[in-house]
């Protein structure tokens, strides 16, 4: 079992950036893929980018792609999401998520993401 703990969320206007950091408890952090997710107001939490777990396969929902980035770093156990280009329809509470995977395919929408951090809450104003 490993901990998550998001940080980096907050308002910010349109076309604007932000940076997302995961900070995951744990030894084993390099074995599991990553990944960040979304639930704005009165809609289903969705897929929003994930990550192997040696970072050379990562994967986006149609929505970010060209505008987020998806990295880690196994030496920080920390996972980021850099969003670049907002747009209002980005806000939402974002999470981030752990799922034990040594495979190169790990971090894709169908990974067995089993450990959750808390959400941190994005902003984007018009």
């Amino acid at each position: 079992q490993v901990q998550l703990v998001e940080s980096g969320g907050g308002l910010v206007q349109a076309g604007g950036s932000l940076r997302l950091s995961c900070a995951v408890s744990g030894r084993t952090f390099s074995s599991y893929a990553m990944g960040w997710f979304r639930q704005a107001p009165g809609k289903e939490r969705e897929f929003v980018a994930g990550i192997s777990w040696s970072g050379f396969n990562t994967y986006y929902a149609d929505s970010v792609k060209g505008r987020f980035t998806i990295s880690r770093d196994n030496a920080k156990n920390t996972v980021y999401l850099q969003m670049n280009s907002l747009k209002p329809e980005d806000t939402a509470v974002y999470y981030c998520a752990a799922g034990f995977s040594p495979l190169s395919t790990g971090g894709s929408p169908s990974t067995d993401f089993r450990s959750w951090g808390q959400g941190t809450q994005v902003t984007v104003s018009s």
